[in-house]
């Protein structure tokens, strides 16, 4: 067995870990075991930013197609269950077919349609009452957005807030039911493709649907693409009301000088951090940290850790700054795989800060915040808040 074990890379997986508070455990793992051997399942725990870097920017060394997360360990796919699963130059070509879905231009374009999606939601935020963000504003924005980028129907964004809510353990599910969830999804996703073969329109899923895909790749896409596309936005967009609602004199800069809202979008991607961690594989003898990493060795790239390392961000690492420059947050990944719908998410969070701002002036809790029990993405399933005019 590669290492020794490292007790404290178990807490990762205990029920509920994320839900809590875990930066004081992650910030005892950058200092105690940077590059950590967890036993019970099989892999490298990397907490600190360096490494994360570096393993992200490496795909020949650390592959993806062996998985992504934990669970995968010890899998074997037919064919990749995301594009995500795939590595140069197989992800490259991929890329290429979705990147033109998300080219500035197209985002530019998006922000009226986007802004009046917004607009219907904010009609349940009322000055001095108490709305529940989660369910007024962040579930349904982003989903519906990213179904107007592939062209699905309005009517059935709440469908794929169940599917998506499955697909990333935010919510329990025996293996038959997870198994039934992903049939009901295929089964959707292969319809909408056959008529998008035969009727194309103006979106994502007829614009692949005319290349030279199977049904099987082109499912691929959209799994990854409606799920990767709205649980990361939507917790970004909670968790980050819910740190500017808790920290009043963030909330007043922000009310004072709107010139930061890049930099605040920024420092709520890296406080965030909606993807925990994902996972990649050593495809030869090498190491990290100094530590000897075995070829075949799943190593876990621990994004939630990387992101408050004191080595980059300085003592004021564990603080909420909606001015801090620089920030080298690796929110979105970093190399070949880095996030495709990065400007999209950037977008929707700053349109979300801009029209709350242009309405009111102050922001307060209004109960208790809730968060997912989910290992994968650092989800916010409620987040009771006050604006006031």
């Amino acid at each position: 067995m590669p290492g020794q074990h490292e007790q404290l890379t178990d807490a990762l997986h205990e029920p509920g870990f994320y839900a809590r508070d875990p930066f004081p455990h992650l910030a005892r793992l950058r200092a105690e075991a940077p590059v950590a051997w967890n036993d019970t399942l099989g892999y490298w725990a990397l907490s600190r930013h360096a490494e994360v870097h570096e393993v992200s920017t490496e795909p020949a060394r650390f592959c993806s197609g062996k998985g992504i997360l934990t669970m995968e360990i010890g899998t074997e796919y037919d064919s990749p269950p995301t594009m995500m699963h795939t590595d140069p130059p197989e992800h490259t070509a991929y890329r290429k077919l979705v990147q033109p879905g998300f080219k500035p231009s197209l985002m530019k374009a998006l922000v009226p349609v986007a802004r009046e999606r917004l607009l219907d939601l904010f009609d349940q935020v009322q000055d001095g009452e108490a709305v529940d963000f989660v369910p007024a504003v962040s579930v349904p924005f982003p989903l519906r957005i990213i179904g107007d980028l592939l062209g699905l129907p309005d009517r059935d964004w709440e469908q794929f807030f169940h599917w998506s809510e499955a697909m990333t353990g935010a919510i329990e599910l025996t293996p038959e039911e997870r198994e039934a969830i992903q049939g009901d999804m295929r089964a959707y996703f292969f319809e909408v493709i056959r008529q998008k073969r035969v009727e194309p329109a103006e979106d994502l899923i007829s614009v692949l649907s005319a290349e030279d895909l199977t049904d099987d790749e082109l499912y691929m896409f959209l799994n990854q693409l409606l799920v990767a596309g709205n649980e990361t936005t939507r917790n970004t967009i909670s968790g980050g009301i819910w740190a500017l609602a808790e920290r009043p004199d963030q909330w007043q800069r922000l009310v004072d000088d709107p010139s930061l809202l890049t930099t605040s979008v920024e420092e709520i991607l890296r406080w965030t951090t909606a993807v925990i961690a994902f996972m990649r594989t050593a495809t030869v003898d090498t190491e990290l940290g100094g530590v000897p990493i075995a070829a075949g060795d799943p190593v876990l790239m621990l994004y939630s850790s990387a992101n408050r390392d004191e080595a980059v961000f300085g003592p004021t690492a564990d603080q909420f700054d909606v001015g801090r420059e620089p920030n080298p947050h690796l929110a979105f990944g970093f190399g070949a795989h880095f996030c495709i719908g990065a400007a999209l998410a950037r977008l929707e969070v700053r349109l979300v800060l801009e029209e709350l701002l242009a309405r009111f002036r102050t922001l307060e809790p209004a109960g208790e915040v809730a968060y997912s029990p989910s290992d994968i993405i650092a989800g916010v399933t409620s987040a009771p808040v006050r604006f006031t005019v």
